[in-house]
């Protein structure tokens, strides 16, 4: 795999992040300082690491930078559903390039790539570290979003026509795929500009990455549903609480909202299938646990089985399969089985979805955002395009897009996350 970053040229412009009061302010990257895929050795391995492995450029810092600040206009542009830190993100970016790079030029694309397209009709707004104060409080993009791909050339016309160098894109694998086809364009069209995804998703399945912003405060969200019910369950004669969370094709906000509420007896995603019947299935096993515990909780992806339902709901805008909705379904199935029991049930059904992905972002988002932004001018004014940056075993990196979006990260049903779950439920460990 290839993770060579592709550069707009030499880098002959002296760094602003200058060193200062007879010490260095700023600890300077360089291109060949690295970050091993693999942090860990086997058993039979010597104390040697093999440095030639798979492994991504370090982000930070350049000593000489591609652009020059005085003549540097950026933008950033949000797509794709919410999630919180957006705002972060944008704030963190202008006040970056404001304060660190004196960058004064930064464009915001509104409602998406549709903010690119002439004839929709949406001014850009032109961001002011003051304008961008305070929006870190809130939840969602004061630029809004849209779903859906637009023409390339087009858009790469409008970056033409304003002389935008930096061109900053916050979204999912579709969105980042759509800036991998802009900075094609661009190299094409002989066009220096620099074009840096940065990856938003608070499904948390970005391929090479310990975790997407966004993350933190949904599932710490998804906790709050989880508890309540418990609450709902235990309140009533066998009770369930059943809660569906996000998680479209990736289990982990379920898992880690499981793990960290407590009390929960089930969890169901996507990398995980099950049946509902027979005496290994769902419903015997939830069945028995009400007999034993009197009340149950069910945590269950928005993904997760699939195959269980014949609906076809097609596809959204951005080409993602819309799935059936696990939790009414589930609902249903678990209330018919009791009542043709004639066991008594108490069924109450949570679907925090879009509560979860509409908040302000927590402390630790906040941080992690803010380090992101810094990360992605650092790259930006450094002449890297087609590419992302993100975290790895605890260190910022650059990543290329097109590896970054080959797929998706995905629960390893044998990993320990997975086993953390099982143990922390005591579910069958297959029911089917």
């Amino acid at each position: 795999m290839d993770t060579t970053i592709k550069s707009l040229g030499p880098c002959e412009i002296t760094s602003p992040l200058r060193h200062v009061g007879g010490g260095v302010e700023v600890n300077f990257r360089k291109d060949q300082e690295r970050v091993l895929f693999s942090h860990t050795l086997d058993r039979d391995d010597g104390p040697q690491v093999d440095t030639t492995q798979f492994s991504f450029e370090a982000a930070g810092p350049r000593e000489n930078i591609f652009f020059n600040p005085s003549r540097t206009t950026a933008a950033i542009v949000t797509c794709g559903g919410l999630c919180p830190g957006l705002n972060d993100m944008i704030r963190g970016i202008v006040t970056q390039l404001h304060y660190r790079y004196a960058v004064t030029k930064v464009f915001g694309f509104r409602y998406g790539y549709e903010g690119l397209i002439p004839r929709y009709g949406h001014t850009p707004m032109l961001l002011k570290p003051e304008s961008v104060s305070q929006i870190h409080n809130f939840g969602g993009t004061i630029l809004g979003s849209s779903r859906g791909p637009q023409k390339i050339g087009e858009m790469v016309d409008l970056l033409e026509e304003m002389n935008i160098d930096l061109f900053f894109v916050v979204g999912g694998d579709g969105t980042l795929r759509g800036a991998a086809e802009i900075s094609a364009e661009c190299e094409r069209r002989g066009l220096k500009k620099a074009v840096i995804g940065i990856p938003k998703t608070i499904d948390n399945d970005i391929m090479y990455l310990d975790k997407s912003f966004g993350f933190e405060t949904a599932f710490a969200h998804a906790v709050q549903a989880v508890k309540c019910g418990y609450v709902e369950a235990t309140g009533a004669v066998n009770g369930i609480g059943l809660i569906r969370l996000m998680g479209r094709d990736s289990g982990f906000i379920s898992c880690y909202a499981a793990l960290a509420g407590g009390n929960v007896d089930f969890v169901l995603i996507p990398e995980v299938p099950f049946t509902l019947e027979g005496e290994r299935g769902l419903l015997e096993a939830l069945r028995y646990k009400l007999a034993k515990k009197k009340h149950a909780v069910i945590v269950v992806s928005e993904g997760a089985g699939q195959d269980l339902m014949t609906s076809d709901g097609g596809a959204d805008a951005s080409g993602n399969k819309k799935h059936g909705d696990i939790g009414m379904f589930l609902k249903e199935k678990i209330g018919a089985f009791f009542k043709e029991r004639r066991f008594e049930c108490n069924l109450k059904y949570f679907d925090p979805s879009y509560i979860i992905r509409s908040v302000p972002a927590n402390a630790q988002d906040n941080v992690y955002c803010s380090q992101l932004a810094q990360h992605a001018v650092h790259a930006a004014m450094a002449g890297k395009t087609a590419m992302l940056v993100g975290r790895w075993h605890g260190a910022f990196v650059h990543l290329p897009i097109a590896l970054a979006t080959q797929g998706r990260r995905k629960v390893d049903p044998q990993s320990e996350l997975w086993h953390s779950v099982l143990e922390s439920t005591g579910q069958p460990a297959r029911m089917l």
